[in-house]
Parts: C-alpha cells; sequence; structure tokens
C-alpha cells in the first residue's frame, strides 16, 4: 500500500553559514528562525525571442538564473549575552566583507533530506528592531552566486 503524501513542517529546515575564518571546516547553524522565504526566480533574467516564425506566440529564453533566502528570526543570546554562533558570523564577520570577500558559502535543506543543497553567497543584513513588548527581531537576505551544488548530510551540521 503506498503512503499518502503530507506537507512539510516549515520549522524542519534547517539553515548553516560556513565560518571560513576557522582552521578546520565548520558551519553554524542560524538560530531562532521564526520563518524563512526561498525565491528561486529572484535575479533572473529573461530575453525576448518572438519572431515572425512564432505566429504570434510569445517565446523567450532564459539568460540569468538566481535565487535568494530571506531568514527572519529573534535577535538570539545566551544569559551572558552571547550571540546566536550563526546570527554572530552573518552580522560580526560575513556582513561586513566587501568586493570577492562577501561570498561565503551557505547550506540548508529538511531535516527528512539526505543531501544539503550548497550555495556560494552574499549577505544582506536586515532590519533589527521591537517595540515595548516584543522580542528583538533579526532578519538576513541570502542571495546566490552562481550555480548551486549539493552535498550529502555526514556528521557535523545540525
Amino acid at each position: 500500500m503506498a503512503t499518502t503524501a503530507r506537507p512539510i513542517d516549515a520549522r524542519g529546515w534547517i539553515f548553516e553559514a560556513q565560518d571560513i575564518t576557522a582552521a578546520t571546516e565548520t558551519w553554524l547553524r542560524i538560530g531562532m528562525l521564526t520563518s524563512f522565504t526561498h525565491n528561486p526566480g529572484e535575479n533572473e533574467e529573461t530575453e525576448e525571442t518572438t519572431s515572425f516564425d512564432d505566429e504570434g506566440y510569445y517565446n523567450q529564453d532564459v539568460m540569468q538564473r538566481g535565487a535568494t533566502i530571506e531568514l527572519e528570526s529573534k535577535f538570539a543570546a545566551d544569559k551572558t549575552g552571547v550571540q546566536d554562533p550563526g546570527q554572530h558570523y552573518i552580522d560580526a564577520v560575513w556582513a561586513n566583507r566587501l568586493g570577492v570577500d562577501s561570498h561565503n558559502p551557505v547550506r540548508w535543506r529538511h531535516r527528512t533530506q539526505t543531501t544539503w543543497v550548497v550555495w556560494d553567497a552574499t549577505v544582506t543584513p536586515g532590519e533589527q528592531g521591537g517595540g515595548v513588548n516584543e522580542k528583538t527581531s533579526w532578519s538576513a537576505t541570502i542571495t546566490r552566486c552562481g550555480k548551486p551544488t549539493t552535498a550529502a548530510v555526514s556528521g557535523g551540521g545540525s
């Protein structure tokens, strides 16, 4: 008997940034996420190729593919004030780099998956804030650079 497909929980997605300053391969989980949005069509560019031969039907070619992931969270720190390692790396290390140095590996997957999606990416830090009875918000937009790759899930990570 076949099993019925079921929706997967959004809270099961895992996002990590590689700490490229570490002596050994180190991936930092980005913690306390409250939502994410993956936009696989962001930064896509197309060229219209419609001609008389198309007999009135539109035609195009995709000339560039892009993608982003927007992460939203609460600014996370432990009782001593030490920020979540993934958030801290993005805020204090990655977001300050420019030019070719602004690139950094990220990876993401659902906890039920056995393969990471790996991107070379840049990051844009988001706004932080909150009101009288709110926790402080935290966000970042990760933009893919180049073609994505994959990696098997093995030891380490989350």
